[in-house]
Order: structure tokens, then sequence, then C-alpha cells
């Protein structure tokens, strides 16, 4: 029997190749007409994945994508990898997992594997997703069908990172609701780490982001001390990480991106409070994060200063969009941030990002749709660097003539006016 795999983005795509590859049929649901048709007419809608990667497996029958969901009545799992933002009040919203779990239920049928993979807060899976598949199917978690939580690990822009070699760590509502999905999951990933509950699984997801964007704040509020102190941070950095343990190295940039990081922990933070629990550590390390777009700001202010220009009615080119190096997705991306920020102070700013040609809509950050993306020309009063992708570190800045702001130590050949930030 087929497996139907829920959202085919930038977790769910990449999964369902997997599976397809190792001869797993997959019908990949998503709401998104443009994806479906993507899908089954074989184009790629995300930079690192070859539409002749989706043709091989269309072609050969493994893959195809729908948005009818009764077809979860012909599979024997269904794997969920949808959204899981913050709304306005930085609190979880898990209306797109819930939502799933409802138009799911109404074809759910005894014995099919139901998996979530989104990130989200201890107790979603075994707690709130199954009520809603329960209420709308009138089937008993653990006895009429499985349930499991398996958090996805992506790390996009990575040539090294591949689906099947990522350690996948399963945790079911019952030991053998786990067994299903271990068994499941072992047809596509090599290494696979059972755990005791969903909830554990959950709490793994959470702790692997929270301890990124804790040890993210600390190289982002070191680089303001050591900045003033003259102290280049970066160098630092490369001799501390020659330490053969102890030490991890974590690298200072604008602000958090990505749908994990700048969220992930928020989801702990919030679910902590029903217990009567504080996340001092955590929301302190938000804090530092979120303060580096003003800090970025400051130094472009102070770089214009040294030419005798105000920030007011300055012409800025920033480079990069997306939230990371050499990837097309610029989900919660400071760069975003940078240029609202940028324009509050009576900047004119265009950008350039060969991976994002022109803003798509997203949720905080509306009024910036249909942007397009600039050549880079030197026609400006200052360019900022807020993305590390190959073709800036490939870029030769020596005779730039105007002052370039590097929010991550991108430039390898320096001009005059470099300013780190």
């Amino acid at each position: 029997m087929p497996i139907a795999i829920v959202g085919l983005g930038y977790v769910g795509l990449p999964l369902a190749l997997q599976f397809a590859r190792n001869g797993v049929t997959v019908v990949g649901l998503d709401v998104d007409p443009a994806k479906v048709s993507a899908v089954n007419e074989s184009r790629s809608y995300i930079k690192h994945i070859e539409g002749a990667a989706i043709a091989e497996q269309v072609s050969a029958g493994r893959l195809r994508a729908s948005n009818d969901f009764s077809v979860v009545r012909e599979v024997e799992a269904v794997i969920i990898c949808v959204p899981t933002p913050l709304n306005k009040y930085r609190e979880p919203d898990i209306s797109f997992v819930l939502n799933t779990g409802r138009a799911i239920a109404i074809h759910l049928t005894r014995g099919t594997l139901i998996v979530l993979e989104s990130t989200t807060y201890p107790g979603t899976t075994d707690g709130d997703l199954r009520e809603v598949l329960e209420a709308g199917s009138g089937l008993k978690a653990g006895e009429d069908f499985h349930l499991a939580f398996s958090p996805e690990r992506e790390d996009p822009g990575n040539p090294r990172s591949k689906v099947a070699d990522i350690p996948k760590v399963v945790g079911g509502y019952t030991p053998a609701c786990r067994d299903k999905a271990v068994a499941l999951y072992g047809r596509a990933i090599k290494t696979l780490v059972p755990v005791s509950s969903c909830r554990v699984a959950e709490a793994t997801k959470l702790l692997e982001n929270i301890f990124r964007g804790v040890n993210i704040a600390l190289v982002n509020e070191l680089k303001v001390v050591y900045t003033a102190m003259g102290i280049d941070l970066w160098e630092v950095i490369e001799a501390a990480r020659t330490k053969p343990f102890g030490f991890m190295p974590f690298y200072p940039g604008p602000g958090l991106g990505g749908h994990c990081i700048p969220i992930d922990p928020f989801y702990l933070t919030w679910k902590a409070r029903e217990y009567g629990q504080n996340t001092r550590f955590i929301e302190l390390a938000a804090e530092v994060n979120t303060s580096m777009p003003d800090y970025v700001v400051g130094r472009v202010a102070e770089a214009l200063n040294d030419q005798g220009k105000p920030l007011r009615r300055a012409r800025i080119l920033l480079l990069g969009l997306a939230y990371k190096a050499n990837v097309d997705d610029d989900r919660e991306s400071p760069s975003y941030v940078l240029i609202d920020k940028l324009e509050a102070r009576g900047a004119l700013v265009d950008y350039n990002d060969p991976n994002v040609p022109v803003i798509r809509p997203t949720r905080e950050h509306a009024h910036l749709v249909g942007r397009l993306s600039v050549p880079i020309t030197t026609d400006y009063d200052l360019i900022l660097i807020s993305t590390a992708h190959e073709e800036y570190q490939r870029w030769d800045f020596s005779d730039c003539p105007i002052p370039v702001v590097d929010t991550r130590n991108c430039v390898r050949v320096r001009p005059k006016l470099y300013y780190r930030a």
C-alpha cells in the first residue's frame, strides 16, 4: 500500500522523494494547487531539489501529488509535514496541524499509522492531534489506529546532508505505535532512534534547536563586546575551534532566520507556563538574538557617518534575502527585519538575492511582496551583506568605492571601506 505525506514544502518533498527512491509509492498531499501541479509535472520549486529527481519518481509511478484527502483511505501511513508558526503574540499556532488532522480523520481507517513531523510542544501529538483524529474518525489511537511523532531534521544548503543519512528519532503513543513507525521509516532511513513516547521525541527536537539558539545568542553578544574591544570575534572562534574537546563553533549574524531556531524555543516557553515554570535562559537568548538587527542598523549608520552621510535618504543595497547561505528559503529571515528598520529610519533599500528573485507573501512582511532582486552595482551609498551566499563570497569587493557592511564575515577580498556588523 502507498503512504501519504501531507505538506510538500522544504520537509515533505525531500522526504517523499526519499521514500520513493526506496520503492515506496508516495502520494503527496498539499492544499497549494501550484505545488500539486509542479510535482505532477516534474517541476521543482525548491532550489536544492532538481526537477530531474522529481521526474524520475513520477515517471516510475512512485510519486504523485493531490489535494484530495480521500486518498487517506487507501494508504497504510500518513506523515504530516505542515507549518507550525507563531502568531502575532509569539504564541504557538498549531492550526495547520489540527486542520490537517480534521481532514485526515474523516477518511481514517483501522490500522493506519499517523505520524506528525512538524515541530511543536510536548503533548501536541498524544493530546491535541489525537483528540482531533479520534473525534473525527470515531476510532481510538493505540487501539484502532497508530500514532507517532518523528521530528524532521533538515539542513538546507548543506550538500553533505542527505535525508537517508540523518538519524531519525521516533516516539509512539504506545510501544506498538512506535514499532509501526520504526518499521515505516526503516524503509527509507538508515539509522533510527526509538524513544519511549511522543513527548520525548517532541522535546528532543526542541532541545536541538534551543541549543543552537542559545549558543548563537552567546556569540552574537560576544560579537558586540569584542567589537567594542577591537577584537576580531571570527578569529577568536577559529582559534577556539582547534580545541579537540569541550567546544563547538557557532557563528554570529544579523539575527535568527528559518522556520526552526527563531520559533521552536517559544513553543517550550509557552508550554512551560502551563506547568508554572519559567524559561529565563531561553528568553534571554531570544532577547539577544532579536536585538541583533538594531545593532546592524547602528553599524550601517556609523559607516555612513564616516562618509559624512546620514542614514535618512541613504540608498542601501542589501545582499541576501534567504535566511542562510545558498538556499531559497526566506522564512523568518532577518533580512526582512533589516529592511523594515532601515526604511523606518528613512533609508531607501533595494535587495539582491540570486535565489529569491521576487519577494513572496510572508506572514509578517506582506508590505514587501512583489519587490524584485536588482543587480549588484556600486550606485548606492552602502552595501549591506546579510546572507553569505557563495556568489557574494566570490565577489571582488577590493575596488568598491562605497562602504561594505558585512554581517557574516563573508567578504574574502575586502575594500578599504569595510565594516563588520
